[in-house]
């Protein structure tokens, strides 16, 4: 099929596409490997295509290939190894045994090729990713921009943050919640459902300092360790383990011992008042956290921390647009819509195989496959579809803790469905199609600057990016896409 020397098979006829009308069709692996390329008749066997691990499910890869209609044949480079797939239709062809799939000429209705959903981890990933996605033409005018001009706005944006500190992010007005370690997980996190807060600093009154933070991602874990049926950990448990004692626990779980069986100490990450935005905002980026306490202390020991603020991207990108919204004119990057720049994940479309494709959910999944997704793809939300990949609602880490006040605990996480789940922190008396509203939306055409100011809402990490007229998902930026953009 390729010879040893590839790069002579690269140079082989290859299939004109110029404006040519083609299909694309998903081609999906579900057995893992390290490295998955794909080839077939309808590349003429000329080119390998990378394929894609799918965000959450780390067995799983996908590339999206441009394909005109007849019969084809194809096959899958694993690891080095060329491989079928047996549960896909195949046959002995010219390259041994081949698996086969017939593309109609549909214009609307795209026919798929992919695996049963019953070998994808049980992680319910959606593998339709882009049927119902029309044929187009290869050759779209797109709106550019030179880098000089990317340079200058990242320059200008740099030099602000740099002038700036974390004491102006604090409101007028507020209040932020903090707890003690030594309270009972349960209370802590009934706190935290009822304050409305996904998080919160965590104080230990003996050491007389700030030394952590409970999150969502804990609220996860145990639910996890209480769905484990070899766990030691009970729900009447829950009423007196404190949080010192979870966060020991999951020191030992996490293998985070030192030689002495100790658990290591984690040291909190945290801003000064004085701290630039520019620091501030590479310690969130490079740690991987939501949020970085603002703590001041009148002493230069550090002794009587005062926690002022939490600081999060979110509050400072809502400095950023604040400021360069009445001049976005001068950065023409600002008025770029977001599809024309390196911004986001998105569904691959036709000449974008080596696009990452993304996870999303059924209405119908269980809470459990969505908890593993949260922890395992590193996402703050999910997005909730229909049979069509229309938005139907999140799932974010933001409705973990209105699962202590629907005492979600007490249930079997696999039994519970993501519907479900979400009805214990909203309104049951409305319909379920309705959800969509509290759902964060952009559209492609939508420009970085508007893009940026949806994300500056309060607890708002991620956008779902939906097609015009049918709310069907095209993709997902967060704030973390943004800045590593802005700063490049």
């Amino acid at each position: 099929m390729f010879a040893s020397d590839m790069n002579s098979v690269r140079e082989a006829s290859r299939v004109t596409t110029a404006g040519m009308m083609l299909f694309p069709i998903q081609f999906t692996w579900p057995y893992g490997g390290r490295s998955v390329f794909i080839s077939g008749s309808f590349n003429r066997w000329a080119e390998l295509v990378p394929m894609s691990q799918v965000e959450g499910a780390p067995n799983v890869f996908q590339a999206v290939c441009a394909v005109s209609h007849g019969c084809h044949e194809y096959k899958f480079l694993v690891d080095g190894e060329w491989r079928h797939d047996e549960r896909q239709p195949h046959k002995n062809g010219e390259y041994g045994i081949v698996n086969t799939f017939e593309a109609l000429p549909v214009p609307v209705e795209v026919a798929q090729v992919q695996p049963r959903l019953d070998v994808l981890n049980s992680m319910e990933v959606d593998t339709g990713l882009t049927h119902r996605i029309s044929a187009v033409t290869l050759n779209q005018a797109m709106p550019r921009i030179s880098e000089e001009d990317v340079q200058a706005c990242r320059h200008r944006i740099s030099v602000f943050l740099a002038a700036h500190t974390a004491y102006e992010l604090l409101p007028e007005s507020g209040k932020v919640v903090a707890l003690d370690v030594n309270l009972p997980v349960k209370q802590a996190f009934h706190i935290l459902s009822e304050q409305g807060i996904a998080l919160a600093p965590l104080w230990d009154n003996c050491k007389g300092k700030f030394v952590g933070v409970l999150s969502a991602s804990d609220f996860i874990l145990i639910l996890r360790e209480l769905g484990n049926h070899g766990s030691n950990l009970t729900e009447e448990e829950l009423e007196t383990h404190t949080i010192s004692a979870w966060k020991e626990g999951k020191a030992y779980m996490n293998r985070q011992v030192d030689g002495h069986g100790r658990p290591i100490p984690k040291h909190l990450i945290y801003a000064g008042s004085c701290d630039n935005l520019k620091d501030v905002t590479l310690k969130i980026l490079q740690s991987g956290v939501a949020i970085v306490p603002v703590i001041h202390s009148p002493s230069e020991d550090g002794s009587f921390p005062q926690l002022l603020h939490l600081a999060s991207l979110s509050g400072i990108l809502k400095c950023l647009c604040r400021y360069f919204k009445h001049c976005s004119d001068s950065l023409p990057v600002l008025q770029l819509p977001i599809y024309a720049m390196p911004l986001g994940t998105w569904v691959p479309r036709i000449g974008e195989s080596s696009s990452r494709p993304f996870a999303m959910l059924r209405p119908t999944a269980s809470l459990s496959s969505a908890l593993n997704m949260l922890v395992q793809a590193r996402v703050s939300s999910i997005p909730i579809v229909d049979d069509n990949d229309s938005l139907l609602d999140i799932y974010s880490r933001s409705d973990i803790t209105a699962l202590a006040k629907g005492r979600a605990y007490t249930h079997n996480l696999n039994e519970m469905t993501v519907y479900q789940a979400l009805q214990l922190g909203q309104d049951s008396n409305t319909p379920y199609e309705m959800r969509s509203q509290r759902c964060q939306m952009c559209l492609r055409t939508d420009t970085l600057l508007k893009v940026m100011e949806q994300l500056a809402n309060p607890g708002v990490r991620r956008l779902v990016i939906v097609e015009a007229g049918s709310n069907r998902v095209e993709g997902v930026v967060s704030l973390t896409d943004v800045f590593r953009f802005l700063l490049g």
